[in-house]
Parts: C-alpha cells; structure tokens; sequence
C-alpha cells in the first residue's frame, strides 16, 4: 500500500503537477507514459483536467476563478469543492487559457479517453490483486487497505496543499500571499508542501530551493535526468530568490 501511494504520487508530482501543469522540465516518451499510469493509480482526475484547473488555480489564486479558493474556508479548499458545482468564474477563465500543449500530447490524449477504465484498473484492481495473488493476502484485506485506505490518504495528503498549506506556515519568499511552506504538507506530498515558493517561483521544476530535502518528487526526476528521460529542467536562480526573499519575505 504504501509503495503504490508513493507510484500513484509521483504520477501528480512530477507528473500532472511539475510536468504537464508547469511544464517545468521536459520528458521523453518512456517516462510520460509510466506517469500517465502513475496519474490513474492516483484517481485525481486525468492530465488533462488537472492541469486545467491547477493552472486557473495559479493564474487566479484566492479568487471566485480559484478552483479551490482557500478564502471561502478550509473545508471548502480541502474537499469541498469537489462536492459541488464548480464557481461560474473558473469555468469562464478556465475556456480562455490555451491548453493546446496538453492536447498536442498523444500521452494525454490517450490518458483522458481511456481514463475511467484506467482508474477501475490502476487504482482499485491491480493494488487487491497483487497482495492477493502473490502472498496470499485475503482478498478483502486487499481491497480495503491498497485500494480504499490507499487511495483515500493520498487523496488527503494532495488536498491538504488546497487548505492547511494555503492557511498555516511560513511566508519566507513572499509574505504578500496565502501559500505558505508546511513542513507537514511536504512531508506527505513528497516534497510539494514548499507552497509560498512554489507560488513565487511556478516554473521551478523542483518546487523548492532546498533541493532534495523531503522532496521525493526531485529525487526521481533527478534520476530521470541521469537515465537520460529527463531534460531542461528549469531552475530559479539563487540570486533571484535571495533577492525576492529581500524584498517580499516574511524573513522566516
């Protein structure tokens, strides 16, 4: 259970999130389709649709466009957006953002057409079959620890960026916004808790500047890098951040 949480993570790290949402650093085909599974391990809607709404998200933060809006409470920007129709003004900005260089990607073409079917399998099948089949874990075992229980943290873990890391923490880069770093939020989303940098500096593709500290996601593109499936990694300057630390920072 806790291996798939890790695979079904990375599939929203350094998949939908640094990759496809920021196009942060660039991915050869191999490792796009091992994130395109990863993403439906994680069942947090396809490619496609999650970087939508994280880029209206980015574009228009705490406002009625913000998708998940930490301004109308923590349940709200935790879960309860999801629980109701979407606010008019994200559907209006979310239609007028070119989203051409998602659909120019057959791996997310391919994703978001077989994507219900994906899900059935990647998030709730494969997880119960294997400890069934290959150690003789009770089926019902299975199901409900790799396959519910799983799936049920990282969905917390992930939403808990929307809400506790939008409201609680440290504002080291710019105290200006809610996003803030979380050591906790980092901790359970591989290393995307580093929230007011990431606000401050989206196109990062390690969404930190403390490198590979709690920060699994780096890890792995790092060593994406080094087997070659990785390029262009986009990094902001040490000099730019010390500087807006300087002048908009909360000097935590």
């Amino acid at each position: 259970a806790y291996f798939y949480f890790l695979l079904s993570g990375l599939g929203v790290t350094a998949g939908a999130h640094r990759l496809w949402s920021h196009r942060s650093y660039k991915a050869k085909l191999p490792l796009r389709i091992f994130l395109a599974v990863a993403n439906s391990m994680a069942f947090q809607n396809d490619i496609y649709e999650w970087s939508r709404d994280h880029r209206v998200h980015h574009k228009y933060t705490e406002t009625d466009a913000d998708p998940h809006n930490a301004l109308r409470g923590f349940f709200f920007s935790h879960v309860g957006w999801l629980l109701v129709r979407k606010h008019p003004d994200v559907i209006e900005k979310g239609r007028k953002l070119d989203l051409t260089d998602l659909l120019d990607d057959p791996v997310v073409r391919i994703q978001r057409k077989y994507y219900k079917l994906s899900v059935v399998l990647m998030c709730f099948v494969f997880p119960a079959l294997v400890p069934w089949y290959v150690w003789g874990e009770s089926l019902w075992n299975a199901y409900f620890l790799a396959s519910i229980l799983r799936y049920a943290v990282s969905l917390n873990t992930t939403w808990s960026i929307n809400s506790v890391a939008h409201m609680y923490g440290k504002r080291p880069y710019n105290k200006t916004i809610n996003p803030r770093d979380n050591i906790l939020t980092v901790m359970g989303t591989l290393g995307e808790g580093y929230h007011n940098y990431h606000h401050t500096f989206p196109f990062d593709y390690s969404a930190s500047e403390l490198g590979l500290k709690f920060n699994l996601a780096t890890w792995f593109i790092d060593f994406m890098f080094w087997l070659g499936l990785v390029t262009d990694r986009k990094r902001a300057p040490k000099e730019m951040v010390q500087a807006r630390k300087e002048k908009t920072g909360d000097g935590s």
